[in-house]
C-alpha cells in the first residue's frame, strides 16, 4: 500500500473510493475521491482498486453531478437572458435602441478555501466554466481561520467557501452528533466562519458556504454560515459547496437565492446541504465597458 493508491474499505462493502493520504504504522488516513470524507482505516481493511473502477455509489454521484452542472449552466444562461430583458425594459426611458443598450455582468466574487488540492482544482474549473470570478487557496482545515483573517481585507469577496474534509469520529464510544468534539474538522470550519463573520456581519454582504461530509450543520449555521453541510450527517459530493456558491453568485441582488430549488439540485440534496434565506450578489452595469480586466468578468451584449 502506497500514498496515492485508490482503495475501498471491505468493512463498508466498498461503497466509497478513497485515496491513501498517509500511512501510520498499520493504519492509513484516506480521503474520498468523489465525497468530502476524511477517514482512517486499518491497512488490512483496505483493498486497492484500479483508477478505472467506479463504485455503484460513485456512478450515481457522477450521473447526478452531470445533471447538476447542466442545471447550473441553464440557470446561468437564463440569468443572462433576464439581464438582457431588464436592460431592454429600461431603454424606453433612456431613448436607446436595444443594440445601443449594451451592458456588462458582475457575478459575485468567490474566495474558496479548500483542504483538498484536487477538489480545489475541480472547483476552480467549474467557476471558470460558469464565468464566475473566483480565487482559490489550498489550505489545511486547521489553518483556515488565520488564512481568512489575512485574505479577506485584500480579496474582498462576496462569497466565501470554506470546505475540505470532515467526518464523524465514530470510533469514539458514545459519540454525540451535537458535540464538535465528535467531528474531524467541524471545529476548524466553525473557527473560520467566526473570522469571516467578524469581518462582515451582514449576511447579505458576505455569503458563507461551509462544511464537508457529515459536518456539524447546526454549529456551522449557528456560527454565521448562510449555507452549510450536513443536515442529515451524510456524505456530500466534492462539488456541492461549489454549486451553492455559484447559485448565490449569479442570483440577482434584487432576489433571494431559491433555497428549495438550489438545495434539491445539489448532488447530495437537502440532507447534504442546508441554509437560510440569502440575497444574491449578481449585478448588471451600463454601458458596456471596453476593458473588464479590473472587474474580472466577461461582457454580455444585447
Amino acid at each position: 500500500m502506497n500514498l496515492g493508491d485508490l482503495v475501498i474499505r471491505k468493512s463498508y462493502g466498498g461503497d466509497v473510493t478513497f485515496r491513501v493520504d498517509n500511512i501510520l504504522q498499520n493504519r492509513a488516513v484516506i480521503k474520498g475521491t468523489e465525497f468530502r470524507l476524511l477517514a482512517d482505516s486499518p491497512l488490512d481493511d483496505l483493498v486497492q482498486v484500479p483508477p478505472t473502477q467506479v463504485t455503484e455509489r460513485g456512478q450515481r454521484a457522477q450521473i447526478k453531478a452531470t445533471e447538476s452542472l447542466t442545471w447550473l449552466r441553464r440557470d446561468r444562461q437564463e440569468q443572462s437572458q433576464r439581464s438582457g430583458e431588464s436592460v431592454s425594459g429600461s431603454t424606453g426611458t433612456w431613448g436607446q435602441s436595444p443594440k445601443e443598450a449594451a451592458y456588462f455582468e458582475v457575478p459575485g466574487k468567490v474566495l474558496h478555501l479548500d483542504g483538498d488540492a484536487l477538489y480545489l482544482k475541480k472547483s476552480l474549473s467549474l467557476y471558470e466554466q460558469l464565468r464566475i470570478p473566483a480565487e482559490g487557496h489550498h489550505v489545511h482545515e486547521s489553518k483556515m481561520a488565520e488564512t481568512l483573517y489575512r485574505l479577506l481585507p485584500s480579496v474582498r469577496p462576496d462569497i466565501v467557501v470554506i470546505t475540505g474534509h470532515d467526518g464523524v469520529l465514530k470510533q469514539q464510544q458514545n459519540y454525540d452528533l451535537y458535540s464538535l468534539s465528535s467531528y474531524k474538522n467541524s471545529q476548524n470550519f466553525v473557527a473560520a466562519i467566526r473570522v469571516a463573520r467578524e469581518y462582515e456581519r451582514n449576511f447579505d454582504a458576505l455569503t458563507i458556504v461551509a462544511g464537508a461530509c457529515q459536518s456539524h450543520f447546526e454549529a456551522l449555521l449557528g456560527t454565521g454560515a448562510n449555507f452549510a453541510s450536513s443536515p442529515g450527517r451524510i456524505l456530500i459530493h466534492a462539488l456541492d459547496p461549489v454549486y451553492v456558491a455559484a447559485k448565490a453568485s449569479f442570483t440577482s441582488i434584487r432576489d433571494t437565492v431559491n433555497l428549495s430549488d438550489t438545495l434539491s439540485h445539489t448532488i447530495s440534496g437537502n440532507q447534504g446541504m442546508g441554509g437560510i434565506e440569502t440575497r444574491g450578489s449578481f449585478r448588471i452595469g451600463m454601458p458596456q465597458l471596453q476593458n473588464l480586466a479590473t472587474l474580472k468578468v466577461a461582457p454580455s451584449v444585447l
